[in-house]
């Protein structure tokens, strides 16, 4: 495990790189089926860093407080090297009830990622629809870390992800300063 910190070259403003991925629950989903979401957190995320399941059961908490929130894990680790990253095992972890997000997602090729510029696990995103005219996009509002809980260990004092959120779908402006997210770095 290698420990490092979010640097993604996306900035505030800028629009979320279109992705069509397997999702964990049998389909394929686009960022283009989730327009009907005023906003989207994309978490690049996986099963095995001790750092991104701490935050799994605050990815439940969102995604089932906020409707009109999509939830999206990526995952984008070597299965072969680590099994427990495969498409196999996030079917599993969705059935079983453990992940509960809007979709869970595998980045096989890592191409998503490396347009994201995600480092590490978990690496949240958060994006706003804006609309012009007939057309719909989402744009980076917020990449900062989920909590400020920043070991697997640590109690949550602040839910900051949550505060960002509210804000958003309240159309107001975010009371926080972005903190970089670490974690286990990509495999």
């Amino acid at each position: 495990m290698v420990l490092v910190e979010s640097d993604s070259e996306l900035s505030r403003g800028d629009p979320a790189p279109y992705f069509e991925l397997p999702a964990a629950a049998g389909d394929t989903v686009t960022l283009d089926d989730l327009l009907s979401y005023d906003a989207v957190l994309i978490v690049f995320t996986c099963n095995h860093c001790p750092y991104a399941e701490a935050k799994v059961e605050e990815l439940n908490h969102l995604t089932e407080t906020y409707p009109s929130l999509a939830v999206v894990g990526i995952n984008p680790n070597d299965a072969e090297a680590y099994p427990e990253d495969s498409l196999d095992r996030m079917r599993e972890r969705v059935s079983a009830d453990e992940v509960r997000y809007t979709a869970y997602l595998r980045d096989e090729s890592q191409a998503v990622t490396d347009e994201y510029g995600a480092v590490c696990t978990p690496d949240p995103f958060l994006f706003n629809r804006r609309s012009s005219g007939d057309e719909s996009q989402f744009e980076l509002v917020f990449h900062s870390r989920i909590d400020d809980a920043m070991s697997p260990n640590e109690a949550v004092n602040a839910y900051e992800m949550r505060r960002a959120v509210e804000a958003v779908l309240n159309d107001e402006p975010i009371p926080l300063t972005e903190t970089p997210s670490q974690g286990c770095s990509i495999k």
